[in-house]
């Protein structure tokens, strides 16, 4: 029988991918970290109540251990089915320190690789890898680029480039996926996320200088920002997993039509405050601010944010829009599903659980 098999849960995209393989009643396994053991059972029990679904397998393991450090009877378990392969365990942050990054990104990739050349059935290696392995690169960045750049913003994007590397060599030997969302937000419709990071820094920014006379913008930027809202991400993924020709394929789900970083943020500033943004501050100023944590945990914006307001890049979508022209999936615009996500920011703002972490 074929098995679903997650890395990364309880983490929000894979817990939104099963919770959606749930409603299917599809056969569902996720390797999990013994520390995540109490977080993954109830994030279980609640999709299994929701959708009515059959008992959800939860795994103990560690990706960044040979055989991911599974017991042999799991693995004689996992080597019995049909797989597909969803691997999502990773160091997401943007100020994650390099030798963390490596050892699950990096490392973490490889062993899952070794593991899955083992499976006697793997129908699917799905790879979720990010849009901005591209790095500093800048111009058109197509799907069939994997260049090594001059240089990553963070090492974020330096590990993750360095794992769809091992991926994409898998390509000759397993049915792969590559995955590269843009910076994914919450629901189009709901707003719902559980965690305030990426585009969401910037409401943090506005929340809590709002008692200003006015707010300016930060620096000059002539960028685009590439936001994608996570219902496109899941219902896209899983509709690649199950195409057969998307096996040996790597798809960008970006925003195919992306908003410039100034519209962004005056219609953010404008939804939180009811007033435009007014002069700016030099981007020089903001950097050098945020380069002291005080500052920084203050505004609840990571330093690293900044980058991504005067870098150039579009990511090239036409692989991606082939192969989901019979799927019916689009993303939705950003700007029209804001208020959304604005909503449910102002509800879960002074909530300390999503909020991460500000180094």
């Amino acid at each position: 029988m074929k098995e679903i098999v997650f890395t990364g849960f309880p983490g929000f995209i894979a817990s939104q991918l099963i919770y959606k393989h749930a409603q299917q009643h599809e056969m569902i396994s996720a390797i999990i970290l013994p520390s995540e053991r109490i977080k993954a059972e109830k994030e279980a029990r609640r999709i299994e109540k929701e959708t009515n679904c059959r008992a959800i397998n939860l795994i103990e393991g560690d990706i960044t251990e040979s055989g991911l450090a599974l017991n042999e009877q799991d693995k004689v378990y996992l080597k019995s089915k049909n797989i597909v392969f969803w691997h999502l365990a990773a160091i997401y942050d943007l100020a994650v320190p390099r030798d963390l990054a490596w050892q699950v990104n990096v490392e973490g990739t490889r062993f899952v690789n070794e593991f899955l050349s083992e499976l006697p059935n793997l129908e699917r290696y799905v790879y979720f890898s990010t849009a901005y392995v591209a790095g500093n690169r800048e111009g058109i960045i197509y799907e069939t680029d994997l260049k090594r750049p001059k240089a990553f913003k963070n090492f974020y994007e330096e590990t993750k480039f360095e794992a769809e590397l091992l991926v994409e060599d898998l390509k000759q030997t397993l049915p792969v996926t590559i995955i590269r969302p843009g910076i994914v937000r919450g629901h189009s419709v709901t707003g719902e996320t559980i965690k305030f990071d990426g585009p969401y820094f910037f409401l943090n920014l506005i929340e809590r200088v709002k008692f200003l006379p006015f707010i300016p913008f930060v620096g000059r930027s002539q960028s685009y920002l590439n936001v994608v809202p996570v219902d496109y991400v899941l219902d896209a993924s899983i509709y690649l997993s199950k195409l057969d020709e998307a096996a040996g394929q790597t798809v960008h789900l970006t925003d195919p039509n992306p908003h410039p970083v100034e519209e962004v943020y005056r219609n953010m500033v404008f939804l939180i405050t009811g007033k435009s943004p007014k002069g700016r501050l030099p981007h020089s100023v903001a950097k050098a601010s945020l380069s002291l944590a005080p500052v920084r945990k203050l505004l609840g914006v990571e330093i690293e944010t900044l980058d991504y307001l005067t870098w150039s890049a579009d990511f090239d979508t036409q692989n991606a829009e082939q192969l989901l022209v019979g799927s019916n999936v689009r993303c939705a615009d950003f700007l029209e599903t804001m208020p959304a996500m604005v909503e449910f920011y102002n509800v879960h703002k002074n909530d300390k659980n999503f909020q991460i972490n500000i180094r």
